[in-house]
């Protein structure tokens, strides 16, 4: 089947979401699929596709309606579990910060209550104290910055980990923790495996990000859609429950995997997501573990 893929870009801003999502339906699009920047705001561009018969695809971030025909992510909940259980082994005690994503976004929503449910225990028995938190504006990496700058400024600096949702705010952190000597001393987690980010776990700054093969993502995507302009059946979506409807929706969740300073050989430079040159560019040559 031949495919033709229009491609718009929103620049977070979600009246430019919806115009664009007018604009495709009008060409007559077979299929949409959306990753949108408000998901309660999308909730209406999907009722516009469904009025027109279009099939609506959710990809990667979770679009607050019952009428989506996929949502299509990576492990969300794991992703979020992945980073507090990471924190909570390397680091069983001490204050805690919490950066989350945009309030908007429900990926950020969700993450946020799996993050605490691994924690609550710990905060319950004492061994951890959360002395700060909060929902990030668009996941800015300057918001998260100010943030943990006034979080360590009201705890005397005594901060042990910060568990960052993605790895553009964990530079923000990085470069808070920097002004104050206290980069490589407290524990910063990410998501992403964007470049920079692993850069930084090579440098010893980050400590560890949640890698999400894109590809992988991206391939289902195009399969599905195809799928969904033929008119075949999802044959390997499970249903996943939107907590903020209450509601199931068919769902196709990839898997993900924790990579810090020790598996970089063997998780991002293995799969050729990055170059070993490029995760090592900070590095001294003599630091730098074999190549492969």
């Amino acid at each position: 089947m031949n495919v033709e893929c229009v491609i718009t870009v929103a620049d977070n801003k979600a009246d430019k979401q919806a115009n664009d999502v007018d604009n495709l339906l009008t060409q007559g699009v077979d299929v949409l699929v959306i990753a949108p920047h408000d998901a309660t705001q999308a909730a209406s561009m999907v009722d516009k596709a469904k009025a027109q018969g279009v099939p609506v695809i959710s990809y990667d971030r979770l679009i607050n309606s019952d009428k989506l025909d996929l949502y299509i992510s990576h492990q969300v909940p794991i992703i979020g579990r992945k980073m507090a259980e990471y924190a909570l082994k390397n680091v069983p005690e001490g204050n805690y910060v919490m950066v989350y994503g945009a309030s908007t976004d429900n990926n950020a929503v969700i993450m946020k209550k799996e993050q605490l449910a691994i924690l609550q225990p710990a905060v319950d028995s004492g061994k951890i104290k959360i002395v700060g938190e909060q929902f990030i504006t668009d996941w800015k990496p300057e918001l998260a910055l100010n943030f943990v700058e006034n979080a360590l400024t009201q705890n005397r600096d005594d901060i042990k980990a910060v568990v960052v949702s993605n790895d553009g705010m964990a530079g923000g952190v990085i470069s808070a923790l920097d002004k104050k000597g206290l980069t490589g001393k407290v524990l910063v987690t990410g998501q992403d495996a964007q470049k920079d980010a692993l850069q930084r776990i090579a440098e010893g700054k980050q400590t560890m990000t949640v890698y999400k093969p894109i590809v992988p993502l991206a391939n289902a995507a195009v399969d599905a859609a195809i799928k969904l302009a033929k008119k075949q059946p999802l044959s390997d979506a499970t249903p996943f429950k939107n907590e903020t409807l209450g509601k199931e929706i068919p769902a196709i969740l990839l898997e993900v995997q924790v990579v810090d300073k020790d598996n970089l050989l063997t998780t991002v430079i293995k799969d050729r997501y990055v170059s070993y040159d490029d995760v090592y560019a900070n590095v001294p040559t003599d630091k730098r573990p074999p190549k492969p």
